[in-house]
């Protein structure tokens, strides 16, 4: 099969991002990432960013964008700008309160997502959520993301990051394969035990797994390294990920 490229969230070193994106993006490029997935960015406008991008050879993955601006009014000035970026993926990292107090709460969330994945049709492009750790807490043997994958359309990208599902006692590998075609963008990130700043490859995750589900059931397209505890400075970081996916064969 065609190898499945891998990108940065850019959060993952976003203090670089502050000071300097453009040269953030070319070192990015230097250690190999063939793309990277946006969490902000920093006053450029969508066709300063993709001229950016492409003269590095980089792909957008996709982005970390508030809810707000996927409903309403909003949506069409957040479809002009994705379009004009090069992006698909449009993956609310976050929700507030009111979207997540309750397994109803979610049902109803559910129906949002599924509201603006329709609207998104037309254009092609694609919306989701980004897990982290609450959304594995059973209640009544269901988990918020049971709730939340049941009750949305396919097209609805469930982004799993494995590493905050399995600080959350989840199980990211049943998770994709409970849900096949789910997992377009998948973020991954170590989870070890007892010690928070492992780098993938480092720690107790079964990556060779998670990679056979992928690139069978999940319609993965994106593999994208989020790393958010630092054991070295955050660039050194991002590069080991990458130079260990490398060793990995991915």
């Amino acid at each position: 099969m065609t190898r499945i490229p891998i990108g940065l969230q850019l959060y993952s070193v976003r203090d670089a991002c502050k000071e300097d994106l453009p040269g953030t993006l070319e070192a990015v490029a230097e250690m190999g990432y063939d793309g990277v997935d946006f969490a902000g960015y920093y006053g450029y406008s969508a066709k300063e960013l993709r001229a950016m991008l492409d003269d590095l050879g980089l792909k957008v993955a996709g982005t970390h964008i508030g809810i707000d601006t996927l409903l309403g009014d909003a949506l069409e000035r957040t479809v002009e700008f994705e379009q004009t970026l090069g992006n698909k993926f449009l993956i609310v990292p976050g929700l507030a309160e009111e979207y997540r107090s309750s397994f109803e709460a979610w049902k109803r969330t559910a129906g949002v997502f599924n509201e603006i994945a329709q609207r998104l049709e037309p254009y092609g492009l694609y919306t989701g959520y980004h897990n982290h750790f609450i959304e594995f807490e059973e209640i009544d043997g269901e988990t918020a993301w049971d709730v939340f994958a049941k009750n949305t359309d396919p097209r609805v990208v469930l982004q799993m990051d494995s590493g905050n599902c399995m600080h959350g006692g989840g199980d990211p590998l049943a998770f994709i394969e409970r849900y096949p075609g789910r997992s377009p963008t998948v973020h991954l990130k170590e989870y070890a035990a007892g010690y928070d700043k492992a780098l993938i490859g480092e720690g107790d995750t079964d990556w060779a797994r998670l990679f056979e589900l992928c690139e069978t059931i999940g319609d993965t397209e994106w593999y994208i390294v989020e790393q958010e505890s630092y054991a070295l400075p955050p660039m050194e970081c991002v590069k080991a990920c990458v130079d260990n996916l490398r060793q990995m064969g991915k």
